[in-house]
């Protein structure tokens, strides 16, 4: 069963490749959905797939790429999603 969560990160987390990096992380876990730049700073993740791979997702998250500093990330469930890829949003 595919399972969808929001995740917001804050943090330095724009202008350091966190979104191509989001996108990777999620492909190689095999899930779906998009990520996001917002104008506030943060970056939206939209992601779909297991719970394992979600719970694996969010623990990347908290990481990020080498020069991010993430400050918080906050995650909700979602449903009624259905991708069929991991895409970078502009």
């Amino acid at each position: 069963m595919s399972l969808c969560r929001r995740y917001l990160v804050s943090g330095r987390v724009q202008g350091v490749f966190y979104r191509s990096s989001a996108r990777d992380t999620a492909r190689r876990l095999g899930l779906t959905g998009w990520v996001r730049n917002l104008n506030d700073g943060r970056v939206e993740l939209v992601a779909c797939g297991d719970d394992a791979a979600l719970d694996r997702l969010h623990d990347w998250l908290w990481q990020g790429p080498p020069h991010a500093q993430v400050r918080q990330v906050e995650v909700q469930e979602v449903g009624g999603l259905l991708f069929s890829d991991f895409d970078v949003r502009y």
